[in-house]
């Protein structure tokens, strides 16, 4: 059994998986507007932790212990993107998928956009200059009774949404679960999964269905076609006696 997609894992499938199928043969983009972006911020909380103050700066400020003051933005729930939150995202997403295309070779890309990936090297690039914009840390975490904890904190005042989605994707893509990753080609979908087991090929048992069904109905469509339309007898040539 495989462990459970970590954080890094799933924040970048995540932002991948923006772009989708819409589930009448086409393909719909959640973060068409400032609207869709809000709402995929706020239904990912990791993205953008309130940054609570230590146990120690709790202590200077003179506040009791658990009463940390609030971050200005209310971490992802307080978040409201706007036009250039979108611009930005939307950008290092096109570096993604367009890094996602690479990590499933030979494998093909996912058919949504192998027609226009954003070439490698400005994929790469694009990446690693937005994982520069907020610098961070390890800050370990080893509460009583538990294993020890690391997580990245911010070196500045604020967290940048786009710098902590690049982090993610960069320690996807450094890590084994990158040899996992692959595009869905059952019939409609367009997504990239994380292979669970040797023998999986769709990204979901509904995906494999339609396949199946798919594949079935290939079988069989060329032999249906010959009973229907037998072929011609060959011609004899009439005597002239």
């Amino acid at each position: 059994m495989r462990e459970p997609i970590n954080r890094d894992a799933r924040l970048a499938l995540d932002l991948a998986l923006t772009i989708r199928h819409d589930g009448n043969g086409g393909v719909t983009d959640d973060l068409a507007d400032p609207a869709g972006l809000t709402a995929w911020v706020r239904a990912h909380p990791e993205v953008l932790p309130d940054t609570a103050p230590d146990r120690a700066d709790v202590h200077r400020e003179g506040l009791p212990v658990g009463t940390a003051p609030q971050p200005a933005d209310g971490g992802a729930a307080g978040f409201t993107a706007d036009a250039a939150h979108l611009t930005a995202v939307r950008e290092l997403r096109a570096a993604v998928r367009a890094l996602f295309a690479r990590a499933v070779r030979p494998g093909e890309p996912s058919p949504a956009d192998a027609a226009r990936l954003m070439p490698l090297p400005e994929a790469v690039r694009h990446l690693n200059e937005t994982a520069a914009r907020t610098p961070t840390v390890p800050v370990l975490a080893w509460p009583e009774g538990a294993t020890p904890v690391v997580r990245q904190k911010p070196v500045g005042a604020g967290d940048d949404l786009t710098a902590a989605l690049a982090h993610a994707v960069i320690a996807f893509l450094a890590s084994p679960d990158r040899d996992r990753l692959r595009a869905c080609h059952a019939p409609r979908c367009v997504r990239y999964f994380l292979k669970e087991h040797p023998r999986q090929e769709w990204c979901k048992p509904s995906c494999g269905n339609r396949a199946r069904v798919a594949r079935h109905h290939q079988r069989h469509k060329a032999p249906a076609r010959a009973d229907r339309y037998p072929p011609e007898r060959p011609r004899t040539a009439r005597g002239t006696g």
